[in-house]
């Protein structure tokens, strides 16, 4: 039997030829949950004080409006954010109301045909298709005895996963906190509650009042502080990524940002067309820290890609306020490339999600819309008669596989005919002893005509202003356009 070996250089090899993405993914996938280890809860509103962890869950979706259609697919998406955090989805139930109910969310009488559910399925957690009320959450766990999850915290979960950098970890962490805070409330009967007033008897009087409510009033105060520091640290991070942004508004370097329903394949895009290398996963939300690099059009002219995190239907509004610095990065791009997953069966209702956040951001900074380039991605994995479909939900869209680099050149093309151009077009004589000019007229402008002369090199380019100002003293006839 031979025995496989590398020697050190062999490995060193093996390391050079990993990206960056790859050696993210690699790392990812090294962590994988332990199943057999769950420890039972003394008493079950000890959960909001305890790391969440998803193991086998039976799913519960309202349907108060739309279509059956739209019902079964919200929870199947719920299905998808659930084995991303790393849980098992056993079952899933929906129940038809004109509303959810204020007390249980599905009504004390499906509450019952769930705990049978959870008990004949040996679940240990319930996630709801919907953001409970913290008396909502009460009940249900009052009455299911088993861990209660509602969607924005399962999303909070996934993205407290993948944070990887310190902004991204201090954005998650915020959003968790100002999740937590109204839903905070005492370990069960572990804290007595204070006696106000003339407690006497059975309350036990003077020196018997128990410090329960100054427990919880002690937790939300450090909940409260600790998230007026995170507010101040993402503030100051931000200042670090308004600098970069200006740095590219003053050296006229248009901003393109990759934005999208979450798994639509915006970082695998980035790659296609950079080369990025950036991380890569088939599940949601893999991305969470922008990602810019830099790529020039066809024609030579340089231009950034920024890659942002995806979007998702019902977003919580505590992400949304966490990862607005990361989010703007969309409101301030001079073109938006709107990733689409082809594949999806309603892709109509990602854009319609992805549009929603971004008018939501716009509308905040009282700034117009960017100007949206529409991508279907995936279109190797739907046939004919889907891509018909989508070409007529789309039709002014431009159809890729970033995965076989199918129509990656004409998005080059499309990309390159929508961004800003520098406005300052110069027509110059630069002598041939100032090679380096028309070197850096060739390397940050555009190029439209040149002509070598007995004098010099004769350029007709169009330039950004601090360029134009290079070039004034070798201008024909002192002219600009």
């Amino acid at each position: 039997m031979t025995e496989n070996t590398y020697s050190s250089n062999d490995w060193l090899d093996h390391e050079d030829e990993l990206s960056t993405g790859d050696l993210a993914l690699e790392e990812r996938a090294a962590l994988r949950r332990v199943a057999g280890l769950s420890t039972e809860l003394e008493d079950v509103t000890e959960v909001e004080y305890r790391q969440l962890r998803l193991e086998r869950v039976v799913l519960v979706g309202v349907w108060t409006e739309g279509t059956a259609a739209d019902s079964d697919a919200s929870l199947a998406e719920l299905a998808l954010l659930a084995e991303t955090a790393g849980s098992e989805v056993l079952e899933g139930l929906v129940q038809r109301r004109d509303r959810p109910d204020p007390a249980t969310y599905i009504g004390s009488g499906k509450v019952h045909e769930l705990r049978d559910i959870v008990i004949a399925t040996g679940a240990d957690t319930v996630i709801c298709d919907g953001e409970l009320s913290p008396g909502q959450l009460r009940q249900l766990e009052e009455k299911l005895k088993v861990k209660v999850v509602d969607r924005t915290a399962l999303i909070l979960d996934i993205f407290a996963q993948h944070a990887s950098t310190r902004e991204g970890k201090a954005q998650v962490e915020m959003a968790q906190l100002q999740y937590l805070l109204p839903r905070l409330r005492g370990w069960g009967a572990s804290l007595s509650r204070q006696a106000g007033g003339r407690a006497g008897g059975a309350n036990g009087g003077v020196g018997l009042r128990g410090p329960g409510e100054t427990k919880l009033e002690t937790d939300r105060r450090r909940i409260r502080a600790r998230i007026s520091k995170l507010r101040r640290e993402i503030a100051a991070m931000g200042v670090t990524r308004e600098t970069k942004r200006h740095r590219r508004v003053a050296n006229s370097v248009p901003n393109v940002a990759i934005a999208g329903y979450t798994n639509a394949g915006k970082s695998s895009l980035l790659n296609a067309l950079t080369g990025a290398g950036v991380l890569v996963q088939d599940a949601l939300f893999a991305t969470l820290d922008p990602t810019t690099r830099r790529t020039e059009t066809p024609e030579g002219l340089a231009y950034t890609l920024t890659d942002t995190v995806g979007f998702v239907r019902h977003l919580p509004h505590q992400l949304v306020e966490a990862f607005r610095s990361t989010l703007e990065e969309v409101a301030d791009a001079d073109l938006l490339v709107h990733v689409v997953d082809g594949s999806d069966a309603m892709p109509e209702k990602q854009v319609m999600a992805v549009r929603e956040v971004i008018r939501e951001i716009s509308s905040r900074r009282d700034d117009a819309m960017p100007t949206e380039l529409l991508v279907v991605n995936k279109v190797d994995a739907v046939g004919e008669l889907g891509l018909a479909r989508l070409r007529h939900l789309f039709p002014t869209a431009v159809f890729v596989s970033a995965h076989t680099g199918e129509g990656i050149a004409d998005l080059r093309e499309r990309i390159a005919a929508m961004t800003p151009r520098q406005e300052v077009v110069v027509e110059a004589l630069v002598p041939y002893a100032r090679g380096e000019v028309v070197a850096r007229v060739h390397r940050e402008g555009e190029v439209l005509k040149e002509r070598h002369t007995e004098e010099g090199t004769e350029l007709s380019a169009r330039v950004r202003p601090d360029l134009a100002g290079v070039l004034e003293k070798f201008a024909v006839n002192g002219s600009h356009a």
